[in-house]
């Protein structure tokens, strides 16, 4: 037989948990077209796997690429460590819906951080998907559609209940995003205007993802003292509306709530025991990310950008919010040692520095200093907090029903997308969950670590044919050594692709050969089906 890719002596990993084999796969067009002890036949490329181990390519379950990869499609820092899938739309925040007020608050807050490289020239989840499509990608991408879009762009960003007329106009959007083929709906419940929302909208909401076979996914509400009452509400949605649930980045915040993370799992586990299908992913780290506004009060954002702009220039309004942010070191003293630039435009000998630091370089307390770095820097300002604990981190991952996201986007060493120091996350997710917490640590077996990056992710996702090695499955796979895999970024030197991932295939393509990206662009959007995608 003739085939376009044939792998030829690899230690087979089928990417659903089941012991390695030694075998041969024939590629044909974008699927597996046989697997076996010994293949004959004739190939455009012969990749010999003798020592390597063969594994369906890497889902991403959580990422956040929705406007990097109109920027480079390539999607560097994915594609370099074996992913070939991955999920964005997350936290309540996707490129769709659009409307005006939407499209003036991004290009105000958020695209000059692209540096004129997006123009937004679309208004629904379709058009996203045909732009994306049109573009070129090198990687597979599926997306939720985001509650906090949904709000704005029936209620802006006010900070109240929807009018029973908007609750509909509200579901109405949803139907129109699932009808584009979005995989579900993610909420943000930190972030406004997704943190307005009270439990009963979020329900009605989602029982039209339901109609249509989808998943929630949330950000829930609280992660660190409220982890648990935020657990049960992630739940109740899950129960009350009857659809899949999936906790985004599962994990308990700062150090008097570490330990928590045993009562949230037993909660996700009795929810289970009664039938709840809930299941979580998290990031192989002990440090989160996210923008530097969200330990501002939830009222100080009512209204968007510009007016907590506003309010932050404000002086009576700034004591409040100086207050806010004082209970953070009340509680954790050396917190604001732990908070760490990551993302800015003007102030860029910060990068790299603790609130801290830069308090001190100021003469200001820290309080003061995360007000007058948000007014210089127009809000767009990202730090790294390091605030989770190994014990929480290890138990979590020993989860069955736990899959891997790496929470960061698709960036590049050089250019637009090669700005500032973004979490290691960005390019080492998953040859660190193979290197440090399979081969070194021991917390995973092989087979149950390739379960959790492939086949896990792709059955929550309802795409039967990805994330395994099969006859007739997409071929999505990543060929590795095991001896060798290790993630190079760090918290100070990021911008490093791992060692170890010498090729990966998406559709049957090479994208990465020999360790070096290859040019492919062979991605797909892949669409939720009423009965599972593609």
């Amino acid at each position: 037989m003739e085939y376009d890719v044939l792998i030829l002596n690899g230690k087979i990993f089928d990417g659903a948990g089941n012991p390695w084999f030694y075998g041969d796969i024939g590629v044909f067009g974008d699927k597996i077209a046989a697997i076996g002890r010994r293949l004959y036949g004739d190939a455009k490329t012969v990749i010999d796997a003798s020592g390597l181990a063969v594994s369906p390519g890497f889902i991403d379950m959580h990422s956040h690429s929705d406007l990097g990869l109109l920027v480079d499609g390539r999607a560097l820092s994915k594609v370099m460590q074996g992913v070939t899938l991955e999920v964005i739309g997350n936290c309540g925040g996707s490129a769709a819906p659009l409307n005006d007020l939407l499209r003036a608050h991004m290009e105000k807050f958020v695209l000059p951080e692209f540096e004129g490289a997006i123009k937004l020239e679309w208004n629904t989840m379709g058009e996203y998907f045909k732009k994306l499509e049109e573009n070129r990608i090198s990687l597979n991408v599926a997306s939720y559609v985001g509650h906090s879009n949904i709000r704005a762009c029936v209620i802006g960003f006010e900070r109240r209940e929807p009018r029973l007329e908007e609750l509909e106009e509200m579901k109405n959007l949803v139907e129109e995003a699932m009808l584009d083929g979005v995989i579900g709906m993610s909420t943000g419940l930190i972030y406004p205007p997704s943190s307005y929302a009270k439990t009963e909208e979020i329900i009605e909401l989602a029982k039209v993802v339901a109609k249509h076979c989808g998943i929630y996914s949330s950000h829930i509400r609280g992660e660190g003292e409220t982890l648990l009452e935020s657990v049960k509400e992630a739940v109740r949605i899950g129960e009350e509306a009857s659809l899949p649930v999936e906790i985004s980045h599962f994990k308990a915040s700062e150090k008097r709530n570490w330990g928590k993370i045993r009562d949230a799992a037993k909660l996700i586990e009795d929810a289970r025991e009664r039938g709840v299908d809930v299941t979580a992913d998290q990031y192989p780290y002990t440090a989160s990310s996210t923008s530097l506004s969200a330990l501002l009060p939830d009222w100080a954002h009512e209204g968007g950008s510009e007016k907590l702009l506003e309010k932050l220039k404000n002086s009576d309004i700034r004591g409040a919010i100086i207050e806010h942010l004082k209970r953070y070191s009340s509680l954790e003293p050396d917190y604001w040692n732990r908070i760490v630039i990551s993302y800015l435009s003007k102030n860029i000998d910060f990068l790299g520095k603790s609130i801290m630091e830069i308090s001190d370089i100021w003469g200001l307390n820290p309080e003061e200093t995360v007000i007058k770095l948000l007014i210089e820097e127009e809000i767009r300002v990202s730090h790294i907090s390091f605030n989770m604990c190994d014990e929480d981190l290890e138990f979590a991952m020993r989860k069955p029903w736990v899959m891997v996201g790496s929470d960061g986007s698709a960036v590049s060493p050089e250019g637009v997308l090669g700005k500032g120091k973004p979490h290691p996350r960005y390019y080492g997710t998953f040859p660190r969950l193979l290197g440090v917490y399979v081969r070194e640590k021991k917390i995973l077996a092989l087979e149950e670590a390739i379960r959790k990056m492939c086949y896990l992710p792709a059955w929550r996702l309802g795409f039967r044919n990805r994330g395994i090695i099969r006859e007739g499955a997409y071929a999505d796979i990543v060929i590795f050594d095991p001896k060798i895999v290790k993630d190079n970024a760090t918290f100070t030197d990021p911008h490093k692709f791992p060692r170890g991932i010498i090729h990966v295939l998406v559709n049957g393509v090479p994208v990465v050969f020999n360790g070096k990206y290859t040019g492919a662009k062979p991605g797909r959007v892949l669409k939720r089906l009423n009965k599972g995608g593609s």
